[in-house]
């Protein structure tokens, strides 16, 4: 069972439209796909509502829906035989909260958007990972995704910038389309979607797809996907693992003012 983390402490940073995607991904090539809602404003779980035959099934657990009859944990247990679970992590997260939130997780996906805030947002929520989470560069665990963006603007040259300071993957550079807002008023993914109208869209998923499978997506790629070259996913570099005792050096190197150096 793999499990995805889509996590961004700012609202608005787009990581919900990422998890549903993911989520409605993996139930159209076939997985057997949990959708952990952990957000309050419950928008995942509004689109998860919004599915319908012939739509592949995704199991939903909305955790701020209390049931009186069961315990949380019962209400959190994962279904016999899920192959892939896709948590849209809650908006304002505290940095304490991280490592539970993050401790099962095979992948961790930080979205990002092209402005100073998102950008500072970011920068603070990395580091919390890398400090306070303890998770390792070398373990390829957080990925980044540059979302929303519009290529030949000022503000995407400074998040691209930034972005290869960190040092972590770059796994996607996702556009400001129309389509995800379209797919996420008929409760459907970009996937599900005809090939024709979301060629581009499909075309920028390639390497995060690659980063969270590389073996199985160069094996088994689906056909609408086929026609798309996988972009090179920016490499890693182990010799740069944030050790414990260098937290000061490490919050310098994400300050947001280094996007202007």
């Amino acid at each position: 069972m793999q499990r995805i983390v889509v996590l961004n402490p700012k609202g608005g940073s787009g990581k919900t439209t990422l998890a549903i995607n993911l989520a409605a991904y993996f139930a159209w090539r076939g997985d057997s796909t949990l959708l952990i809602d952990r957000d309050p404003q419950g928008s995942a779980t509004r689109w998860l509502r919004k599915r319908k035959m012939p739509q592949p099934e995704i199991r939903g657990i909305a955790t701020f829906e209390r049931d009186s009859r069961t315990t949380m944990s019962w209400q959190m247990r994962v279904p016999e035989g899920t192959q892939k679970v896709v948590v849209d992590s809650p908006a304002a997260v505290e940095a304490r909260a991280l490592p539970e939130l993050v401790r099962d997780a095979s992948k961790v996906i930080v979205p990002v958007l092209p402005s100073d805030i998102d950008i500072h947002a970011a920068s603070r929520c990395i580091a919390d990972l890398l400090l306070v989470a303890k998770i390792k560069r070398a373990e390829n665990r957080i990925g980044v995704i540059a979302n929303r963006v519009r290529k030949n603007t000022l503000m995407f040259q400074a998040l691209m910038r930034f972005l290869e300071k960190l040092e972590i993957p770059i796994v996607a550079t996702v556009r400001d389309s129309q389509n995800y807002v379209r797919a996420a008023e008929q409760g459907v993914g970009i996937h599900e979607m005809k090939p024709y109208t979301v060629k581009e869209d499909l075309a920028q998923w390639q390497s995060l797809l690659a980063w969270l499978e590389p073996e199985r997506v160069l094996t088994e790629q689906p056909a609408p996907l086929q026609e798309q070259p996988a972009p090179q996913v920016v490499a890693t570099a182990p010799e740069a693992i944030i050790e414990p005792g260098e937290d000061t050096a490490a919050h310098a190197l994400f300050r947001a003012d280094a996007v202007q150096a």
